[in-house]
């Protein structure tokens, strides 16, 4: 039987402060504890009983002294708190300076450039949310014609058109146009394109959102995996972070839809690694400060853990963790620099603590020893850790 490997990201659910947090202006933040003292204690069995409470105190979830699987934490190295960043330490890179944010809006030379290249004026520019800016100013973009530019608290640029005033293709081709233009020092992670409909007053967006990922500046696990011939599958946004290079992903439009992936490619008959992102906890609920959806959102994670394990198969192995921190506790809407919790879950796997791990590249790193592959990315392996339980 060929083995396989499963790492499946709850997006933003970090489990405390990472020790540079301060740097960042997230001292104090810690999204699982500081949710867990809100709601008065979480509610998750499974979750628990696969040594969560083990990870880390949280109310409501104790340690327990047989934990099922093996049980830790991994800190950031990289430079950065934002999902690429995340994602491309877990598979092996890290980065030594954090993708440029722009919180006053694009520079006017940046905004210039866009819009002769396109044949097209800009309104906007501003940090906005999404829905916000298109209820503000979709009506003069109707009018107009003019692209709709905006950012938030990630490093990206993202251009909204109607999609009866743009047609979808001339939408997509002006963000190739600046995924091209956007180099050093202004070289955000990702363009996105966000299609909406409707009239003034009821606009929505569609699901026509496209990303223009940066591509990783060295070779990933991905990379390694595909140069040895090993599958490789995924769930939900990584294939964008990725650039789409060495992994394909089906699109999700929730955790429901994506967890539903999940067991469609456990149940299935393919091997190699599921690299699995949910993205709910951080696109709903840590960005709008919605402490009772995201307290929702881990209880229906949780509910779902057991069918997970069920589809299991003997030589798999389950690796549940998180990108980065995004604490709907506090004022700030953006990302949070945190250690991430590390779950391992398995047949192969002995209940011991793993410890806190210096990079999240030390995940990569066991998958691709897991897989029987060579790494060359950052990272040391703990799969003989989890094998013999010491």
């Amino acid at each position: 039987m060929r083995r396989r490997a499963v790492i499946l990201v709850l997006d933003g659910v970090g489990v405390g402060a990472a020790p540079d947090a301060a740097a960042y202006g997230d001292a104090g933040s810690n999204t699982l504890g500081n949710l867990a003292r809100a709601v008065g204690g979480l509610n998750l069995p499974n979750l628990a009983a696969a040594g969560l409470g083990n990870v880390a105190p949280l109310d409501g979830v104790h340690a327990v002294p047989d934990p099922q699987g093996a049980w830790g934490t991994m800190r950031p190295a990289s430079a950065g708190k934002d999902s690429t960043t995340g994602h491309w330490e877990i598979a092996g890179v890290h980065l030594s300076r954090p993708f440029p944010t722009y919180p006053d809006g694009f520079p006017d030379e940046v905004i210039e450039q866009f819009s002769a290249a396109v044949g097209r004026g800009v309104i906007g520019n501003v940090a906005a949310s999404g829905t916000e800016i298109i209820a503000r100013l979709g009506e003069e973009h109707e009018r107009t014609g003019r692209f709709i530019v905006y950012t938030s608290a990630d490093s990206v640029f993202q251009v909204a058109a109607h999609e009866e005033v743009v047609p979808l293709e001339e939408l997509y081709a002006a963000c190739e146009v600046a995924r091209a233009q956007l180099v050093a020092p202004h070289d955000v992670s990702r363009v996105i394109a966000r299609p909406f409909v409707g009239r003034s007053g009821a606009y929505v967006r569609t699901a026509n959102r496209r990303d223009y990922s940066l591509a990783p500046p060295e070779e990933t696990l991905l990379d390694d995996l595909a140069a040895a011939g090993v599958p490789r599958a995924g769930v939900g946004k990584v294939d964008d972070l990725f650039a789409g290079r060495s992994l394909s992903a089906r699109h999700t439009t929730s955790n429901a839809e994506g967890i539903s992936a999940i067991l469609d490619w456990l149940r299935g008959e393919q091997g190699g690694l599921l690299f699995a992102n949910l993205v709910d906890f951080d696109q709903l609920y840590g960005h709008r400060n919605d402490v009772a959806g995201f307290e929702r959102a881990l209880r229906e994670f949780d509910d779902a853990l057991p069918a997970i394990r069920e589809a299991l198969r003997e030589d798999d192995l389950l690796f549940i963790t998180a990108d980065h921190g995004n604490d709907p506790t506090t004022p700030s809407t953006d990302h949070a620099r945190e250690r991430v919790p590390l779950l391992a879950l398995g047949e192969a796997v002995h209940p011991v603590s793993l410890g806190e791990r210096a990079t999240f590249s030390d995940l990569g790193a066991t998958v691709a020893e897991w897989l029987n592959v060579g790494f060359r990315g950052q990272g040391a392996s703990f799969l003989p850790v989890l094998e013999r339980g010491h």
